[in-house]
């Protein structure tokens, strides 16, 4: 890549994500060394935004906008990264990828629809290589903690007993702070492509819909309560699912199969053992059916966006975020009865106070730790192309921690 003038670019530093992402880089981040930059359609807002971050040597100012191509592409081409939180992406994203894989820029992103995915692979992997663009959707909850859990899960199986683990389960066993606005609209907009395009819903049923050229064998169901004897709980649906097990085979495709040609991987939520864990998973379960057939309701998807998505540069609290934390089980057994355990956890909220640590670690693990030559050019996931380097930065300054646990 030729010299460029930053590290990375933070698009969308205004709205509240963004926001968090460049207080993050300001505080972890303040000297020279690194060379960030604030981008975003106003002016004002961004020269308010970088007299609050209060720094001797404060970001640059870029402006951009998803309407004006030629700002993209201007942006795109003076980085060696762009970190975006401009979304629903389905509505937003695509030019910024094009101009990114034009430039040869690599790219992260919080991405967690599943269908835009699938057309951005298909529109622009080989395109990335050809230029040697990075690109690497869903840096945040979704799906890092999973994605990279997987692969610490799999790398500790291979040192241990000499061969992967070809059924894991992924368990949250707690977690504090909701998920994000943009998570949730993003839901709205992928609810409302499938109403343009029926098609889409079968496509988002394929557990394999993000490693074209790839079939395993069939994945668990993911409604309804079920007891997990491995883990000795019930357990009930979980939101993220959709597109975390479809990152994760991704992952494994990506890497050669690492996991095994007859990987199966699910997840859901931890309820307790017990009959008060029974309840418990089965009121959520029957929560999740209700909304998803209200969701399905124009009205109600209307409704939503009115009044509960948070407005633009909305959020929850600092409080609120200080007080998040998740807690997350990966159970793996090899095809010889090996079993193991291993945890990935999180302070703060998992939405936004750790997303946004999670997003700009990402990018700066492209911008200073993974060299092209052994990450080439193409459509990445987290785990495929950061991997145990970017469990370290997490571990590091993030906030998160990957651990390995008793067998069980």
């Amino acid at each position: 890549m030729n010299e460029r003038t930053y590290d990375v670019i933070v698009y969308g530093a205004t709205g509240f994500t963004g926001r968090l992402v460049a207080e993050y880089m300001a505080e972890t981040y303040p000297g020279g060394d690194v060379k960030w930059a604030i981008a975003g359609r106003s002016r004002d807002r961004l020269e308010a935004l970088r007299g609050e971050l209060n720094l001797s040597a404060p970001p640059d100012i870029v402006l951009a906008d998803a309407a004006a191509p030629e700002t993209l592409a201007a942006m795109a081409a003076s980085t060696r990264v762009v970190l975006t939180t401009v979304g629903p992406y389905q509505l937003y994203g695509a030019p910024l990828v094009e101009a990114c894989v034009a430039a040869g820029a690599d790219y992260v992103d919080l991405c967690g629809e599943p269908g835009w995915i699938a057309d951005m692979i298909a529109r622009f992997d080989a395109p990335a290589r050809a230029s040697g663009a990075r690109i690497v959707f869903s840096c945040g909850f979704d799906s890092i903690p999973f994605d990279l859990g997987v692969l610490f899960l799999q790398h500790t199986a291979i040192r241990r007993f000499g061969a992967p683990c070809p059924r894991v389960r992924g368990r949250v066993r707690k977690m504090q702070g909701g998920f994000s606005g943009g998570t949730a609209a993003s839901l709205l907009a992928t609810l409302e492509a499938s109403v343009r395009d029926p098609s889409l819903m079968k496509r988002l049923a394929d557990p394999f819909l993000l490693a074209p050229g790839f079939r395993g064998p069939p994945q668990p169901a993911e409604g309804g309560a079920v007891h997990d004897p491995v883990v000795s709980s019930w357990t009930a649906p979980f939101i993220m699912a959709t597109i975390n097990t479809k990152n994760v085979h991704r992952t494994n495709a990506l890497l050669g199969n690492l996991y095994g040609q007859d990987f199966v991987y699910d997840e859901r939520m931890m309820t307790g053992d017990g009959p008060k864990g029974k309840q418990r998973a089965m009121a959520a379960a029957r929560q999740e059916s209700v909304q998803t057939a209200l969701l399905a309701l124009a009205p109600t998807r209307a409704l939503i966006r009115r009044f509960v998505l948070p407005k633009p540069g909305q959020g929850p609290s600092k409080e609120q975020r200080e007080n998040g934390f998740y807690d997350v089980l990966f159970a793996g057994e090899t095809a010889s009865g090996d079993r193991l355990r291993v945890s990935v956890s999180g302070r703060k909220d998992p939405g936004y106070g750790s997303t946004s640590r999670m997003i700009a670690e990402a990018a700066m693990c492209l911008a200073r730790d993974v060299d092209r030559a052994s990450t080439r050019g193409g459509v990445w996931t987290p785990g495929a192309a950061l991997g145990s380097r970017l469990i370290g930065r997490l571990e590091a300054s993030a906030g998160l921690t990957f651990q390995v646990e008793d067998p069980v």
